[in-house]
């Protein structure tokens, strides 16, 4: 058996200590721009599930009462939700934009009595993986 160094301590050396957190910063330099990818995608997917959703809603609510409701806070007084879907790019339930239905040109309508017929996203942004944006979903 060979007698140990005294001189030479145990341990890594500075190059060892490098090149490991080299390695450390290109594995994340890879990773990070996937996982805000996968952040943007998984939020679009929640807004087109909740769009869905609340549409899917709407035309029940239709099919059942004859009319719109109308507003989208009818749908939760009524039972067809419990509470509102959250936007999940506005972080809130209450900025959905609400689209009335179009009074016939025949007769007069009072602006209120129209009802909700669809749903858009309240938020301004665009989303980031084909440009369009998310109040025209």
């Amino acid at each position: 058996m060979k007698p140990r160094d005294p001189r030479r301590a145990a341990g890594f050396t500075l190059l060892e200590m490098v090149i490991v957190f080299a390695l450390i910063g290109i594995l994340v330099g890879l990773g990070l721009p996937q996982y805000k990818y996968s952040l943007v995608k998984g939020r679009e997917a929640v807004l087109r599930e909740n769009l869905f959703q609340i549409r899917k809603q709407i035309d029940e609510y239709y099919q059942d009462k004859g009319k719109y409701p109308a507003s989208l806070q009818a749908l939760v007084q009524d039972g067809y939700f419990r509470t509102m879907p959250v936007d999940p790019v506005t972080k809130s339930s209450t900025t959905w934009v609400e689209v009335r239905e179009e009074p016939s040109p025949d007769e007069y309508v009072l602006p209120d009595a129209l009802g909700v017929m669809d749903v858009k996203s309240g938020s301004d942004q665009k989303s980031p993986i084909d440009g369009t944006p998310y109040n025209t979903w």
